[in-house]
């Protein structure tokens, strides 16, 4: 592949992120095509963000009328889009209200400010290996802390207890003061951890024993990405507020706090806002990437997330496969980051989550053959 470094791109780009150097410029369904015109499996799917496969018809579509007929106009007013995907995730969640922003960290920003404004209290309890964003709340909720280095000082009063660590968690709230517990039921940046059913209720009865608010963060493992719409869901533990971001609009820039009915009255006008949150264009795509994933949908992410999961155990170097769905880890015996680059190297895109974890998350809609052409490509890699 031609180098994107040779050829001048990114001069003037800060360099917040280590990129491959490679340039796509297109892609289609599950395949993405280079500069050179080299066509690349993609089973990262912009992190878990191309849940629908690129250029999928109906969000294009959505997308594409919206622009025809109305592009922004501020949350002084209402727009249709706004309020139909609003209605649509409240119907998912069982009842809710929604406040709609760009990004995953932002949506961790409002809920953050929700769970104090709501309940009075300043403490936050969060989870060891945990990622929540890149802005300084979103940050200091974020239990990894070589991602703190040069950024302090954070925000106070955010104690961290352990994954899956009943004991480890009613330490971090002992003092009672718990505005929120907040939980990615997944644990994507982490190395793909799922919390227990047991772990959750555990949490939410440390909430709810405070008066504080339990807030599960699927950012990147909701959007039907684990076989559910939500991934608690699967868990047994309905929160009181849940983040969305990444695939809720298949690749137009969208977050989203939804607040259950039982928890509404934390806001009141002023109280927050996002000047593009909510943009019509994007509300349109979400709603199409609502309406596709049906239950035939769901069903399918789950049989193919089980295929996977076998593939990837078998894998020579594999020590263990975790994750739900399509949000798959595999823990290998060696660095994870030159097996990610000779993937890429044959046509193959991956992630890492972690030194020695493999990430895999890719369109809810690959195939058999997709997911097979993936595992003899790592166990080319691997062996």
């Amino acid at each position: 592949m031609t180098s994107a470094l040779a050829a001048g791109l990114g001069a003037h780009v800060l360099p917040t992120y280590p990129r491959a150097d490679v340039c796509f410029v297109e892609g289609d369904g599950v395949w993405l095509v280079d500069t050179d015109g080299r066509r690349y499996l993609d089973f990262l799917a912009g992190i878990a963000v191309v849940g629908l496969g690129h250029r999928h018809p109906a969000v294009t579509a959505a997308a594409h009328a919206q622009l025809d007929r109305l592009w922004h106009v501020s949350n002084l007013f209402w727009t249709q889009p706004m309020a139909e995907l609003a209605d649509r995730l409240s119907a998912r969640l069982g009842g809710g209200q929604a406040f709609f922003c760009n990004s995953g960290a932002e949506a961790i920003e409002a809920a953050l400010k929700y769970a104090r404004k709501a309940t009075g209290k300043t403490g936050i309890v969060a989870l060891e290996g945990s990622f929540h964003g890149r802005t300084l709340g979103a940050l200091s909720a974020t239990g990894q802390p070589a991602k703190h280095v040069g950024f302090g000082p954070l925000v106070p009063d955010v104690r961290f207890a352990k994954l899956n660590d009943a004991e480890s968690l009613a330490a971090a709230g002992a003092d009672g003061n718990v505005a929120c517990v907040l939980i990615e039921p997944v644990q994507g940046e982490g190395g793909i951890n799922s919390a227990t059913p047991a772990f959750l209720e555990s949490a939410a009865a440390l909430a709810h024993g405070h008066d504080g608010l339990l807030v599960f963060d699927e950012v990147q493992c909701g959007v039907g990405r684990t076989g559910t719409f939500f991934a608690h869901e699967q868990l047994g533990v309905r929160p009181d507020a849940v983040t969305l971001a990444k695939g809720l609009a298949n690749g137009l820039p969208i977050g989203a706090l939804l607040v259950s009915d039982e928890a509404a009255g934390g806001f009141q006008p002023g109280d927050h806002a996002s000047t593009f949150g909510g943009n019509p264009v994007t509300c349109a795509a979400a709603c199409a990437v609502l309406d596709a994933l049906d239950d035939d949908l769901l069903a399918h992410v789950r049989a193919l997330g089980a295929r996977l999961a076998a593939g990837l155990a078998a894998l020579p170097g594999a020590l263990e496969t975790r994750g739900l769905g399509l949000l798959a880890g595999c823990e290998l015996d060696r660095p994870a980051g030159p097996v990610v680059a000779a993937c890429l190297e044959r046509g193959l895109v991956i992630g890492t989550a972690g030194e020695r974890v493999l990430r895999l998350t890719p369109p809810l809609v690959a195939t058999e053959e997709d997911v097979d052409l993936a595992l003899a490509t790592l166990a080319e890699v691997l062996r």
